[in-house]
């Protein structure tokens, strides 16, 4: 069905883990023992969710920051900090990720249930009580808490109708969708003033939200090719709903039954399954009436019935929705790299990148002997000495990783 793009833009952040803590055991006359410091606890998780319920993106226009909890800091007695809670942010079907700077796709949510991790948490730093071992019976050293993932992202919707307001032309469909949603379209009183389809969102008090496109009008013989028929029928494919928007006052004398029989006959002539969409017939232009009509009359000039009309429509969508299967799959377009890379920064500087490079030397005193021993037994295990080598590091230059800096010395 054709479509117009909503967008907006969303930060997202995981949570920060906790500290490790660094402490000792203290038990009566012995007042140094073994160390017992608690890890911290990993934290919060930002997810997106695919989710039927949802139908744009105006959520995020004035609130564009999601955040998950921080891990809390580990303890001594080997108490170790609680995680922190994830966040679910929930986006509508057919919504597509992209990195907001670059512009590459990250996701592709489609389906209800679709889930994908937008800023993984940091995970908590482990306290002193992890790093025993024969040759380091009491360290005094703790990680510190990773950061979380923080990054921009841009949403994309091409809006999918919940509901398309199928009718002749002049019937009053352009009205009534510029009174129950924020749509402005083209009004004027003659035939086929709409020619693509206008799409509104409607979002009621309590924050349900539908999508209804205003279809351009159908005459007898639509389902022929007349009056651009092919192109306007193929609007209708896609919609949940179907609103048989029917002129009670048509000057030409068409009664609303009449207009019903044409449009079903129409619509089932160009794909019979639609006769099987749930649909509900509305008189237009009850302030103006000159066929009587028994279901539900609105009059968009007025005001009249619309609240009425936009209730019936909600639980028609609803129940589409609930009848749709969901899709609980886990969407991964794009796997972070875990292992070390170097970037030239300056004619003697660079930089090493990865998480486990940066974790070695995320420690809680680095003015430490035993710490800083650790950090650099941890990063030639992780490969960065050849690393620098292949880059052309040589003795002297400065070296970046995390929040330390220091010079290369390469080994013998």
């Amino acid at each position: 069905m054709s479509a117009f793009v909503d967008e907006s833009q969303l930060n997202v952040r995981g949570g920060d883990g906790g500290a490790g803590c660094v402490s000792f055991r203290r038990e009566g006359p012995v007042t140094m023992g073994g160390p017992n410091g608690g890890d911290g606890g990993r934290g919060g998780d930002v997810w997106l969710v695919a989710d039927r319920n949802v139908a744009s993106l105006l959520a995020f226009r004035d609130h564009p920051h999601r955040r998950a909890t921080n891990g809390v800091h580990g303890k001594g007695k080997d108490q170790h900090g609680k995680s922190g809670n994830d966040e679910l942010v929930r986006v509508p079907e057919g919504t597509v990720v992209r990195d907001l700077y670059s512009g590459e796709v990250l996701a592709d949510l489609a389906h209800h249930g679709d889930r994908w991790l937008a800023a993984p948490g940091g995970r908590g730093g482990r306290g002193n009580a992890r790093f025993l071992s024969n040759r380091r019976r009491a360290p005094s050293f703790a990680e510190q808490g990773e950061p979380g993932t923080e990054r921009w992202l841009k949403l994309e919707l091409k809006l999918m109708a919940d509901v398309a307001l199928v009718g002749f032309p002049n019937a009053g469909k352009s009205t009534f969708i510029s009174r129950i949603s924020a749509a402005r379209p083209k009004i004027a009183d003659y035939p086929f003033t709409t020619l693509v389809p206008n799409l509104g969102v409607v979002r009621l008090d309590d924050g349900f939200e539908m999508v209804v496109a205003d279809i351009p009008g159908l005459i007898e013989g639509a389902s022929e090719g007349r009056g651009l028929g092919h192109q306007f029928l193929r609007h209708v494919e896609r919609a949940r709903v179907l609103c048989l928007l029917l002129d009670l006052g048509a000057l030409d004398g068409t009664t609303p039954q009449e207009q019903e029989r044409v449009l079903l006959h129409e619509l089932g002539a160009y794909r019979p399954d639609l006769l099987e969409r749930p649909r509900v017939a509305i008189g237009s232009k009850a302030d103006v009436a000159q066929h009587p009509f028994d279901g539900l009359r609105i009059s968009a000039v007025v005001g009249e019935g619309l609240s009425s009309a936009t209730g019936a429509l909600r639980r028609l969508v609803d129940e589409a929705r609930a009848a749709e299967p969901a899709s609980d799959g886990f969407v991964i377009h794009r796997i972070e790299p875990d292992g070390v890379t170097v970037e030239r920064v300056g004619d003697h500087e660079f930089r090493l990148h990865g998480r486990q490079a940066e974790r070695a030397v995320a420690l809680s005193d680095l003015t430490n002997p035993d710490a800083l021993a650790y950090a650099d037994n941890r990063l030639k295990r992780l490969g960065v000495d050849r690393a620098l080598a292949r880059a052309g590091a040589m003795a002297g230059d400065v070296i970046h990783v995390g929040g330390l800096s220091f010079e290369y010395e390469p080994d013998s």
